[in-house]
């Protein structure tokens, strides 16, 4: 499982021309999910993301989590973080996950993410063609790999 964690002052994300979700400051999350994730990799990867600290503290040193600035959290699923791009210019989505199994663990996440902060999370939909737009903060923007715990 892959997570682009951005910063954010504000995000949203519009499907058809309608706003699916949308919050104020907290973090953007482009998930991507491949056949071989689990369970496991979503709580490794909520557990990760609710104690990450990268907002600034009273010295504006990055020492809070979204939990301590009770921020928000938005998040699209993103089968592209998964391109094989070695052969020619065409990236190929042959790692990515199956919908059959990505789903799921998207749900999971995003239900376990909203326990973990203790709010809702705002979403994208699973496989729409989305319009997402931000306000990078910082900019701040981490990259997370559950294959890369250590």
């Amino acid at each position: 499982m892959r997570a682009v964690i951005q910063r954010v002052t504000h995000a949203s994300v519009t499907i058809e021309g309608k706003v699916n979700g949308q919050i104020d400051q907290g973090y953007l999350i482009l998930l991507g999910i491949c056949d071989e994730d689990s369970m496991e990799d979503v709580d490794w990867l909520v557990k990760k993301i609710a104690n990450l600290r990268v907002f600034g503290d009273e010295n504006d040193v990055m020492n809070r989590s979204i939990l301590d600035i009770d921020g928000n959290c938005l998040v699209v699923s993103q089968f592209t973080l998964y391109a094989s791009y070695k052969k020619g210019n065409r990236p190929s989505w042959f790692r990515a996950g199956s919908h059959e199994h990505s789903i799921p663990l998207y749900q999971a996440f995003c239900a376990q993410l909203s326990e973990a902060i203790g709010k809702q999370v705002a979403t994208g939909e699973f496989g729409a063609d989305m319009k997402v737009e931000l306000l990078n903060d910082g900019p701040v923007t981490i990259c997370m790999d559950t294959k890369n715990k250590e």
